[in-house]
């Protein structure tokens, strides 16, 4: 599987697979139509995180070999290198922050389980911090792994436009790289 490094329409720098995104990770029988619900919630937040978080998860699993990684080329892979793993540092620590955070809340919403109704504030609290527990071991399994960075032209193109903020070529080079990398939407991800 090949994944991305490539900054996004804002200059932001985005980490991401082409994997469509998928099914959230837990299954709860008993509370199925809340957990369904909160589950509905998680799903309708940014496309962007969640997919990041979910290349996250997929990167870090076991693997054979160093993780392909594509990049724009524009600088050398040293400099690449070094920019990948600050970025997963930054992210991990924002990741145990945020974990951090969640914890502290969990009980809070434990207790408005008396109010009436269903607690989705709890289940989708849950559903967070399952989605960011994963992706986090992801990422310390990413620093760890040797990478394989590999420059694509079509990335620099798409690099060069943002930066030059030429929206007019964006749909043009979104569409280029759907067809060439398969990837779902790449729209959802680097523009807007």
């Amino acid at each position: 599987m090949d994944f991305f490094f490539v900054r996004d329409s804002r200059q932001r720098p985005r980490f991401f697979s082409a994997e469509p995104l998928g099914p959230l990770p837990a299954n709860f029988s008993k509370t199925r139509a809340v957990w369904e619900k909160a589950k509905k919630k998680v799903t309708s937040l940014d496309p962007r995180t969640l997919l990041q978080e979910q290349a996250f998860e997929h990167g870090g699993r076991p693997g054979q070999g160093p993780l392909r990684i594509l990049h724009s080329g524009r600088q050398d892979d040293e400099s690449v290198r070094t920019r990948l793993l600050f970025f997963l540092h930054r992210q991990r620590t924002r990741h145990i922050v945020i974990l951090a955070g969640e914890a502290v809340l969990v009980p809070v919403t434990g207790l408005a389980a008396l109010l009436p109704g269903p607690n989705i504030i709890f289940y989708f609290l849950a559903i967070l911090m399952v989605i960011q527990w994963q992706a986090l071991r992801g990422i310390d399994r990413i620093i760890h792994r040797d990478h394989e960075l590999v420059a694509d032209p079509l990335l620099a193109e798409w690099e060069a436009a943002a930066e030059a903020r030429d929206e007019a070529r964006f749909p043009e080079l979104l569409d280029s790289l759907e067809k060439v990398h398969h990837l779902p939407s790449p729209g959802r991800l680097l523009w807007k």
